[in-house]
């Protein structure tokens, strides 16, 4: 069944660049798969071979048209910025994958909460190795030091 989505929600889903073509609202079947690798590219500010990284480690999914071509749903552009992020935090493309498909408000404030305890701890580990560094000791002992 067909689904409107006015312009606020599709650009809080990443899609920009229909709001920038004077698209007001669009139908689209959901989760109907009808971005192209660039389209999606475009959208969340990567390469193409980003595109196809990001799918081939299972961050985002793409189903194949009648061409062979990979089509992906309104998530992809959305799920490669969280990753970026989220790698940008230290976390891997895995944990990143193991993220939920298509999270509702509620599970994005869970993600988000689990990314800022993630961030947190991972910046305590790295104080505490500048602190390790900065103590004047042997950098090969100060490694044994480090949590």
């Amino acid at each position: 069944m067909p689904v409107t989505l006015p312009v606020e929600h599709m650009l809080k889903s990443s899609l920009c660049a229909w709001h920038a073509r004077g698209v007001s609202h669009a139908v689209i079947s959901a989760p109907e798969a009808v971005f192209s690798v660039g389209d999606v590219a475009r959208d969340a500010d990567v390469a193409p071979s980003a595109v196809r990284f990001y799918e081939k480690t299972g961050v985002i999914t793409a189903q194949r048209d009648g061409g062979n071509q990979r089509r992906f749903d309104v998530s992809a552009a959305c799920r490669i910025k969280v990753a970026k992020l989220a790698q940008r935090v230290g976390l891997t493309v895995r944990e990143i994958a193991d993220l939920p498909p298509d999270p509702g408000p509620q599970e994005w404030g869970r993600v988000a909460t689990a990314l800022i305890a993630e961030a947190d701890r991972r910046t305590a580990e790295l104080r505490a190795c500048l602190a390790e560094m900065q103590s004047g000791g042997r950098l090969c002992e100060s490694v044994d030091q480090v949590p």
